[in-house]
């Protein structure tokens, strides 16, 4: 990331979290909180629009309109992205792509941002056309429309910070009733629900004497490529040497297959892994157990790797069957859901409704 962009993103961060009142941007004000307020469902328009912004107050003169390098008098906006706007979205824990908002197709069209643009952007299409056009044709200042969509953003984090339900000396049944319901939420990112829940589960069992002398390492990012972090799974153990000894992949509504196998082994061959868990919500009475087995049988013969595949939820009847205490697996998992980027507010509401007994 350039020195001199990241050093403006910040001030505009700071400035942003200030009390110092802002210039008024008009009806761009209200464009400005509607994108803040569905960032999450178009984290797409979220970099392009802080992208375009910046590269203006560093540009003045560039129409930044003319997004791409082979637009006349065009600029590389995917690039500047990339570079520079996504990695400090993320850094900040605002919402954003897991590369640039330019791969997003209704935003990649090669065509102007004009107020006559084709392109089908969802929700905010013409607040975030309002916004550049007030920028390039009625003057309005890229850097207080940034402090200002910074400073929605802000407010809208504070606002979502949702108190969450902390039942205690619940029998394993209903424990396992409320995760199953949490995870049929139907919003983005309800897939890290069961990571957060058996990782919670490990970080209670790591006490026991399988783990005794082993490390559980920390989550890595929702978006992580597994090939690119080095990671064996969502959930990984390693011995104090840092050799992997265990791991969990976890699917969401998704049934294991003997191709889904192929793919782990294909990551964990080349470690000398004891156990590798393929745990899934979906109901596995319909996949091919004859497949399935077949190649667990080859892997073991082969590596000597345990691969064991099995439902999500009867999984963690039988942890939380090993723990002392039960209200330390709660605990865990609400902390994990207060901590983790990827559970949003929808899903902490949805937490709260389903222990009080109203969804």
């Amino acid at each position: 990331m350039n020195k001199e962009i990241s050093s403006f993103l910040e001030k505009s961060l700071l400035d942003a979290s200030s009390s110092k009142p802002l210039d008024s941007l008009g009806e761009v004000d209200v464009f400005i909180r509607k994108i803040a307020d569905n960032a999450n469902k178009c984290k797409g328009v979220l970099a392009v629009l802080v992208t375009l912004l910046t590269y203006k107050h560093f540009h003045p003169n560039q129409d930044i309109r003319y997004h791409q390098a082979g637009m006349p008098n065009g600029f590389s906006g995917r690039t500047f992205d990339s570079q520079n706007i996504t990695p400090f979205l993320r850094s900040i824990d605002f919402p954003c792509m897991a590369e640039t908002g330019w791969l997003t197709r209704s935003l990649e069209q090669p065509y102007p941002y004009t107020l006559e643009y084709q392109g089908k952007i969802q929700i905010v299409k013409k607040e975030f056309l309002n916004i550049i056009d007030a920028v390039e044709s009625r003057n309005a200042s890229p850097s207080t429309c940034l402090v200002s969509l910074f400073r929605a953003l802000l407010k809208k984090r504070e606002d979502e910070q949702v108190a969450l339900a902390h039942p205690k000396n619940l029998p394993i049944s209903q424990i396992v009733l409320y995760l199953e319901q949490h995870f049929r939420v139907r919003t983005q990112g309800s897939a890290r629900l069961p990571v957060l829940a058996l990782y919670s589960a490990y970080q209670c069992m790591m006490k026991g004497e399988r783990y005794c002398d082993k490390e559980l390492l920390p989550l890595e990012s929702h978006t992580s490529a597994d090939a690119q972090s080095g990671r064996a799974g969502d959930i990984d153990i390693v011995s104090r040497d840092g050799v992997p000894f265990e791991a969990v992949e976890v699917k969401h509504g998704i049934l294991i297959s003997s191709d889904l196998i192929n793919h782990a082994f294909d990551k964990f061959k080349i470690y000398p892994i004891d156990r590798y868990y393929l745990l899934t919500t979906a109901n596995m009475d319909r996949a091919d157990w004859e497949e399935i087995n077949n190649q667990i049988n080859f892997i073991a013969r082969q590596h000597g790797c345990q691969v064991i595949v099995n439902g999500v939820y009867s999984t963690l009847r039988y942890y939380l069957r090993t723990l002392k205490d039960t209200n330390d697996f709660i605990s865990r998992y609400i902390e994990n859901m207060k901590s983790d980027s990827t559970v949003k507010y929808d899903h902490k509401v949805a937490w709260n409704k389903i222990v009080s007994g109203t969804i």
